[in-house]
């Protein structure tokens, strides 16, 4: 196809600019060097990348299209060049006129400027930085590596097209807005700011703000109110600072070809703790009658602590809610008669099912198939369920088996198994542990939904403290098709359990199960782990692969203490920063997401229930009492 050299003009040209392509694709490169472009075509702005290889072509091979999809074809067999999780590539356009595509030409792609929608820069201390682009479409591109420098360039030359401005809830991310003013003055009439919003807003906001904004000013978003700056004035979207001006304040990680504006919000020091001794008295909490004067000192005396082991029969029950703590002992024992009595009715439900009924109940036979199957391969290392004909084995069994008849829709999900093994180990009982059970599930059953939606939301979570925490990290991560942390799944779906020894385990279930500090303090857990296997994922040279391979290789390896007191520490951290960002304020259950909030690429986290309690409004963050 034919270039119309009247309708093509080069803006920008920059070499040394690579995809990593899937690492988990060995047959093919995992770097492509190409070229990054700023070109016109008809006078319409478009950003473009193709490989060395491929200069010999006149157009790239994939053009991704705008958001109503108009004028473009499906191609089902379009594939970006990496696998992102829960997340599908919509519609996108060919040339009207295909050209032959060499192997690596299907990672080219072309972005009008008008349809970009947000850049996310990073730079790490690997000393490569590179860019995420997202279309307006929600389509993320893949991750452009600037291994020789011109980032800055590369900003300086769209900001003759569009604003680049930093977005107020990530630091390392720039909105991209026009510079037309008519588009501005559509973005204000949606807001409703004025009563005759018309063609001349812009400027007539320009000339006398005062009078035209009288009554709705203060409806205007930070972005609107720095947008009508002139570009190149301090502090207007498209104004960058660099070290050459001594009025600005001091940047963090300046370099030479990457420019950062600011740290985003200073989380402050992070704090050293101390763990605390287990829960060793439990009488002494209790009035004449067996009620629990304060639970709320128990609860914190176990966050610190754990509870003893010779105690954890009785607490693990008020804990997992088969026992109201204010319950008297004459009250606990009708209340065991009661779930006794509820327990084996049951389970006689399924005991009576003869062969000749299953076979004719594919459901039932599906459950009972997968439970067997997974009892003969939990836990066989302790002494509790080692060993052929253990009775040990027939109790998770049956439990598990009960379940199915108790929660008939969720039945039996892989890995509920892992779940009830402690249980039935510490109350040594079978009535018992199936009552906590299915306390423990109702914390838990969520996650093992079929539409994985709770599963989705924690990784989002995750992400969010994360980011917060250590960009760095996620920066990497990101790099190397990781930053999904999909790797993490398996320590949010069992909580932990296959990275710890079963003695471990039962020490950080009730931690959990306390409720302090926090909501989702699992998540908090899980940023410790990552953030103690930093040096090592950053320092080496960890793809995918390697990155699942490690983390995976943490089972056993890991030290309880240490990774609780660094949650904890964290948690003090995140609450002691005065301007805590909101996302990380609502995961933490400091305040609540508000149902009027706007759906936007950056709302995760809002959407996402507290596993403890209910949050507050929102506000300053809540600092900690327990000792």
């Amino acid at each position: 196809m034919e270039q119309n050299v009247e309708d093509y003009k080069l803006i920008f040209e920059k070499e040394g600019v690579y995809l990593h392509t899937n690492a988990k694709r060995s047959n093919q490169d995992t770097t492509i060097p190409g070229f990054i472009r700023i070109v016109e075509r008809a006078g319409l702005p478009a950003l473009e990348w193709s490989p060395l290889e491929d200069e010999g072509r006149s157009a790239p091979a994939v053009l991704y299209t705008k958001k109503d999809g108009e004028g473009g074809v499906e191609d089902t067999n379009f594939d970006p060049g990496y696998e992102p999780d829960w997340a599908v590539i919509s519609t996108v356009k060919k040339d009207r006129d295909p050209v032959p595509v060499k192997d690596s030409g299907q990672w080219s792609f072309s972005l009008p400027l008008s349809e970009l929608y947000s850049l996310r820069r990073a730079r790490f201390s690997l000393g490569r930085n590179f860019l995420v682009l997202t279309s307006r479409g929600g389509h993320p591109l893949p991750a452009l590596h600037f291994h020789r420098g011109g980032t800055r360039e590369l900003f300086r030359a769209l900001q003759r097209y569009i604003i680049l401005d930093q977005s107020p809830v990530d630091w390392r991310l720039f909105l991209a807005y026009p510079h037309d003013p008519g588009a501005l003055s559509q973005s204000f009439e949606k807001l409703q700011l004025f009563d005759d919003a018309g063609a001349d807003l812009v400027s007539r906001f320009i000339q006398d703000p005062y009078a035209t904004t009288f009554g709705g000013f203060s409806k205007v978003t930070n972005f609107f109110k720095a947008a009508l700056r002139p570009p190149g004035s301090p502090g207007s979207p498209g104004h960058f600072r660099t070290t050459q001006d001594p009025s600005l304040p001091h940047q963090c990680d300046e370099e030479p070809d990457f420019e950062l504006i600011n740290c985003g919000v200073e989380l402050g020091p992070r704090p050293e703790v101390t763990r605390g001794q287990p829960l060793d008295k439990w009488h002494q909490f209790m009035d004449a009658e067996g009620r629990v004067k304060d639970s709320e000192k128990i609860k914190e005396i176990i966050f610190k602590g754990g509870v003893s082991p010779a105690l954890r029969k009785e607490v693990w029950k008020f804990l997992l809610g088969f026992y109201p703590w204010n319950s008297t002992w004459k009250e606990r024992e009708d209340i065991l008669r009661l779930k006794t009595d509820e327990y084996f009715r049951m389970k006689v439900q399924w005991k009576s099912v003869s062969e000749e009924q299953e076979m004719r109940n594919s459901l039932l036979r599906g459950y009972r198939s997968l439970i067997e199957r997974d009892v003969n391969r939990t836990d066989r290392h302790n002494t509790f369920f080692s060993g052929n004909d253990n009775p040990g084995l027939t109790l998770l069994h049956d439990v598990l088996m009960t379940y199915c008849m108790y929660n008939f829709d969720l039945g039996y999900v892989q890995g509920m198994s892992d779940l009830l093994s402690p249980l039935l180990f510490v109350t040594q009982n079978e009535v018992e542990s199936f009552w906590c059970l299915t306390g423990f599930m109702e914390l838990l059953h969520q996650n093992f939904e079929e539409s994985q939606e709770a599963m989705k939301k924690q990784l989002l979570q995750l992400s969010i403290l994360l980011k917060a925490l250590d960009p760095e990290l996620c920066d990497f991560l990101d790099s190397q098709d990781s930053g999904s942390l999909c790797f993490c799944f398996r320590w949010l779906l069992i909580w932990f359990k296959r990275e710890f020894s079963f003695e471990d385990i039962l020490t950080m279930w009730e931690v959990i199960w306390s409720g302090l500090p926090c909501d989702n303090f699992h998540l908090l857990i899980a940023c410790s782990i990552l953030e103690s296997q930093r040096g090592e994922l950053i320092g080496s040279d960890h793809d995918f692969n390697t990155i699942l391979k490690h983390i995976n290789e943490l089972n056993m390896k890991l030290d309880l203490q240490s990774v609780l007191r660094g949650a904890e520490a964290i948690h003090l951290q995140l609450t002691r920063c005065k301007e805590l960002p909101l996302k990380v304020q609502q995961v933490l259950g400091l305040c609540s997401a508000s149902s009027s909030e706007e759906e936007s690429p950056d709302r995760q986290a809002g959407e996402a229930r507290p596993l403890f309690g209910a949050a507050a409004p929102c506000g300053p963050a809540r600092v900690p009492t327990y000792p």
